[in-house]
């Protein structure tokens, strides 16, 4: 197995960005119930908004360039395809902090996360490496099965050795999250703090998968009584389509890789479900482009099947822990396991994207939890 490290430069062919706009053009659309709304998904004049700024307003080599003014490279890694940004501070005192996207995002996530922590206007600057998780945008083909979060986390391990770090930070949010833990756990001889962002919606999500917690939940705690009805919320209306790719994701890939409408709303309804901010139109294409250029709807769906069916979660860490909390609320704390001497910081604002909703305050909270580790 090759460990060279390769250069790497985005170039999306032409005539690829003209197919997106002829299939896009002659797409066939669902129709809509009068008096429905987002309760039963991404409602069809907001799909043929996007669509129609996808199709001409949008401009793809003006994303790619922004992507492209960042260093990339690929290497492979346990016989994966491994694409990452590699952006090195000039400040000789700059901690190395790998950070990791989640689902349904890309690196492009960090658009406007990575200068303010690379060249920041005061306090500590880091040397961030963004890697594309596997099956996710140029991290693409997915080679085989078994790409877990615990498989990714060696994968990310060994490419920080290659990098020659010996010291280093990591954050991540939603999948990301999981996975810095996990290196965390994996390689606790070289990681100085593990940092990760999560809102209440995504802390509640999550409680559905731990065995118990409903039980220890008391109906009767006006806090516990809305953390249950978020968890029963999302096991009702907010889990299809994790449960679809826990179990077909073969099947919903073909529409995923085939249909760009599909792509965007697929994509589209979670950036809405899970924003209390803005979202830059322009930044959340670039990441829809990313799936769709590549292939990765079917490929990351796998990757959500595979940690469905594994149990393989790594090992606890014992390095310093900090959370960044983004629409902040009591019921996070009652579910979300963190060490009582864990740095905590809650945000009022922001939700489950803040290195996109929320990046200068994002980027204020790693300061302060890797400032006095490096």
């Amino acid at each position: 197995m090759s460990t060279e490290i390769q250069p790497f430069r985005i170039d999306i062919p032409q005539s690829e960005i003209d197919h997106l706009r002829d299939r896009l053009t002659r797409a066939r659309w669902a129709g809509q119930l009068r008096g429905t709304g987002w309760e039963r998904g991404i409602p069809l004049d907001e799909m043929h908004d996007l669509a129609d700024y996808w199709r001409t307003d949008f401009d793809w080599r003006a994303q790619e360039a922004k992507l492209n003014a960042f260093p990339q490279f690929t290497t492979e890694i346990d016989g994966q395809r491994i694409h990452f940004l590699h952006v090195r501070s000039a400040r000789a005192d700059a901690t190395p902090l790998l950070i990791t996207h989640g689902y349904p995002s890309s690196i492009a996530e960090f658009l406007n996360l990575i200068g303010p922590l690379v060249d920041p206007a005061d306090g500590p600057a880091f040397h961030v490496i963004a890697p594309s998780l596997p099956g996710y945008g140029f991290s693409t083909p997915l080679s085989g099965t078994g790409w877990t979060m615990a498989r990714t986390a060696r994968a990310w391990i060994e490419l920080m050795n290659r990098l020659g770090y010996e010291r280093y930070g990591v954050h991540g949010g939603d999948v990301g999250a999981g996975i810095s833990g996990a290196v965390a756990g994996l390689d606790s001889e070289h990681v100085i703090g593990v940092h990760v962002v999560t809102d209440p919606l995504t802390a509640a999500n999550t409680a559905t998968f731990l065995p118990g917690m409903a039980e220890r939940l008391d109906p009767n705690d006006p806090i516990d009584k809305l953390i249950l009805e978020r968890m029963d919320a999302f096991r009702r209306e907010g889990s299809g389509y994790l449960a679809i790719q826990n179990s077909r994701p073969q099947t919903v890939g073909y529409g995923l890789a085939d249909s760009p409408i599909f792509q965007l709303a697929w994509i589209a309804e979670k950036f809405e479900e899970w924003t209390d901010l803005p979202i830059d139109r322009d930044q959340l294409l670039t990441t829809v482009s990313l799936y769709w250029f590549t292939g990765s709807g079917a490929w990351a769906a796998h990757t959500l099947y595979e940690q469905a069916h594994s149990s393989d979660w790594g090992n606890p860490t014992t390095a310093p822990q900090g959370f960044a909390i983004f629409g902040a609320d009591e019921t996070v704390r009652r579910v979300l396991p963190a060490p009582a001497d864990a740095h905590w910081s809650e945000f009022e604002r922001g939700l489950h994207f803040p290195a996109m909703e929320a990046p200068a305050d994002l980027a204020r909270d790693l300061q302060k939890f890797f400032g006095p580790l490096h």
